[in-house]
């Protein structure tokens, strides 16, 4: 035996019909039609604001992520100078040799310095940092 069910079918009319409106359509554009001039160069205007404006925005964001190649160039270290003394080289000799036309004394001093009083020998390299 089987079991049969069966459920009554109920008709139920809306509560709340609608109404539809009808619209008159709006001219569309034709094929050459062309606006006024003055609604042409606003909106010409409005898109070379809006360009310049996120070209600004593009910039400082570069800027202030450090991507931007306009950035303040990054420092580097001084760049040395190296020397290899010969036989018969003084610091005189040697600062004359690594600023050619300069005054000598400054680069004396700085390589009697960095040498704290240590003798040449040749054949050792000698280096200025700038």
């Amino acid at each position: 035996m089987t079991a049969v069910m069966t459920t009554p079918r109920i008709e139920l009319e809306p509560a709340v019909t609608r109404t539809v409106r009808r619209v008159a359509p709006r001219p569309v554009a034709r094929c050459g039609h062309r606006p006024p001039a003055a609604i042409y160069w606003r909106r010409r205007a409005v898109a070379v604001a809006v360009g310049l404006a996120v070209l600004v925005m593009a910039g400082k964001a570069g800027a202030a992520l450090g991507g931007s190649p306009l950035a303040v160039p990054e420092r580097r270290p001084a760049a040395a100078s190296q020397s290899v003394v010969r036989p018969g080289d003084s610091l005189w000799s040697i600062a004359a040799r690594l600023e050619p036309g300069h005054d000598p004394r400054p680069v004396v001093d700085a390589l009697a310095a960095t040498r704290g009083g240590a003798p040449l020998v040749p054949g050792e390299v000698v280096t200025l940092s700038r």
